[in-house]
């Protein structure tokens, strides 16, 4: 079976990424071989039937563009010519810093590579946030360019492996969103988890909401693991705002959200899961910040407060990327 195939043959993504009325549980694909690496799926996945099976021991898929096969022959003859092997991501360089770019693609302008992206991504989530047809979304795709670990034995030529760097993992956004969601999706692909990742991802998706002066936070409700991820974003940036504000300047939720662009509800919910709240001495409903309290919490929790895992600086943020957001 060729590797083309994985482009979906024409079929309507809505029909491919569509949720069945009893989801199974149990993962459909049991290996997935991605460039050399050899992952387990937590998930069933929705790739097409006809393609796929109903039950695969093993599908190949492609490292740069993420089309897939059941069949090693052509994997391997895909990853002689595939056309992203030896060139950045689609799309447009939005950030760049040491060792990590993000690079912003339209679902729409890009849509195969989106559907793939998004059919490799639901062997890892359960959610239907990946189920929506990708013209509707933007998407962020982190590479890393001295990934750990690195995808060897690919290269299949001389001029080495990770020339470009390598697709780690990525957020999703929708072009219009009448909640102001500033993620649809996220996920760090199981190889490159716990390193930061997913702050990264989180700080850029706020850092993109303070330039388009749009307050907003990830679409709700929050799985268990993506509220433990977002908890610990929201308490880490908290923490450094407070810590670096003025020693007397008393600070409000509305000070908070000028600084961090982190919705007052949220906002509220995280200084209480700290427990930095205390009500003020003189009566009153209104509760204080404890700076002391703060500065404890971030020392048990070793939260670095001298650096967000962003830098500002380091975007370039075109104004295609602002008048698409605002259409």
């Amino acid at each position: 079976m060729a590797l083309d195939a994985g482009s979906l043959n024409g079929t309507p993504v809505a029909s491919v990424l569509r949720s069945p009325q009893k989801p199974s549980v149990t993962p459909n694909v049991l290996q997935v071989v991605f460039g050399s690496l050899l992952i387990k799926p937590w998930y069933p996945s929705f790739y097409p039937e006809q393609i796929v099976g109903r039950k695969a021991e093993r599908l190949y898929v492609c490292q740069w563009c993420f089309k897939y096969s059941k069949e090693l022959a052509p994997f391997l003859g895909h990853l002689k010519a595939c056309p992203h092997r030896n060139t950045p991501p689609p799309g447009t360089n939005v950030y760049t810093k040491d060792n990590y770019s993000l690079y912003e693609i339209d679902g729409e302008k890009n849509k195969l590579y989106a559907q793939n992206l998004c059919l490799f991504a639901k062997l890892f989530l359960d959610t239907k946030s990946v189920f929506y047809d990708v013209t509707t979304f933007m998407y962020y795709l982190l590479v890393a360019h001295n990934p750990t670990p690195n995808i060897p034995n690919t290269g299949l030529g001389d001029e080495g492996v990770g020339q470009q760097g390598q697709v780690v993992g990525f957020f999703s956004k929708e072009k219009m969103s009448w909640d102001n969601n500033n993620l649809a999706c996220i996920l760090v692909f199981p190889p490159w988890q716990k390193q930061g990742l997913g702050q990264i991802l989180m700080g850029a998706s706020y850092e993109m909401s303070r330039r388009e002066e749009r307050l907003g936070g990830p679409e709700k409700p929050l799985s268990d693991l993506g509220r433990l991820a977002y908890e610990h974003y929201w308490s880490a940036t908290l923490a450094r705002a407070i810590i670096s504000s003025p020693s007397k300047k008393t600070l409000t939720v509305l000070d908070l959200r000028e600084k961090t662009y982190i919705v007052p509800e949220d906002i509220i919910a995280t200084l209480q899961t700290m427990g930095v709240l205390e009500q003020k001495k003189k009566g009153g409903a209104d509760a204080v910040i404890n700076k002391a309290k703060v500065k404890a919490w971030a020392e048990s929790h070793r939260v670095d407060l001298k650096n967000h895992p962003v830098d500002p600086d380091a975007f370039v943020i075109r104004e295609s990327s602002r008048s698409v957001s605002e259409e």
